[in-house]
């Protein structure tokens, strides 16, 4: 499917973004403070974190409640903002 066919996402949705960084100790409580700001009530079961194989990286899988693109964007354009964030997908 090209992207010019690829079906618009329907909001309000949950949408799971992925964050990726080197495995600080401030790495997931910086990540959620960003998160957080646009959806507070944000659960824990919300987050999924996966190491790297040598454990120097940390991959987050966070599903975030959206309302609209608006409110997407403005989370992935606080999170590539980051110094703690290398890519957020």
């Amino acid at each position: 499917m090209t992207e010019k066919n690829a079906p618009a996402l329907s909001f309000p949705c949950e949408f799971p973004i992925k964050v990726f960084g080197v495995a600080t100790e401030q790495f997931v409580p910086n990540i959620l403070t960003l998160i957080r700001k646009h959806s507070p009530d944000l659960p824990e079961s919300a987050i999924i974190s996966r190491p790297s194989k040598d454990g120097k990286y940390l991959a987050l899988t966070i599903t975030v409640p959206v309302e609209s693109q608006k409110e997407l964007d403005a989370i992935y354009l606080e999170l590539t903002a980051s110094p703690h964030v290398l890519m957020a997908l």
